[in-house]
């Protein structure tokens, strides 16, 4: 079965569909290459795709360990590189400050991040720069 149904809609637009929920994401050219960056770009959703996989594992993990993940903040760089233009490096800073965290638990959820599925498939020449504070 399709997991998504994109449909390009014109001006450097596509909108996509997730067919089991039906929720949509627009997805628009950034500025600096023709486009309104009126909404999400293709390589936007891949950074934030590896901020949610991280912090989506990093619960999963909470939960089967017996501890609550509690509140995450993050903030997502992307940076694109030129010739050919793509994502030379993604920075992903988490804001777990909301809660106090023994160090094994430290441990568990940063393990966890770096190994979700999304940053398993990540290629090896984008850097990928995680920090966490607590």
């Amino acid at each position: 079965m399709e997991t998504v149904r994109t449909v390009y809609t014109g001006e450097y637009r596509t909108e996509a569909t997730h067919v089991l929920s039906s929720q949509k994401i627009i997805t628009d050219a950034p500025v600096d290459n023709n486009g309104k960056g009126e909404a999400f770009s293709p390589t936007d959703l891949v950074a934030t795709a590896l901020c949610s996989c991280m912090i989506t594992l990093m619960d999963i993990t909470a939960h089967g360990k017996g501890f609550s993940l509690g509140e995450v903040k993050a903030k997502t760089t992307k940076i694109m590189a030129a010739n050919p233009r793509r994502i030379s490096e993604i920075i992903i800073e988490f804001d777990l400050t909301a809660r106090s965290y023994s160090d094994k638990e430290k441990a568990i959820l940063e393990h966890a991040a770096r190994h979700c599925p999304v940053a398993k498939s990540i290629h090896s020449d984008i850097k990928v720069d995680v920090s966490f504070h607590y």
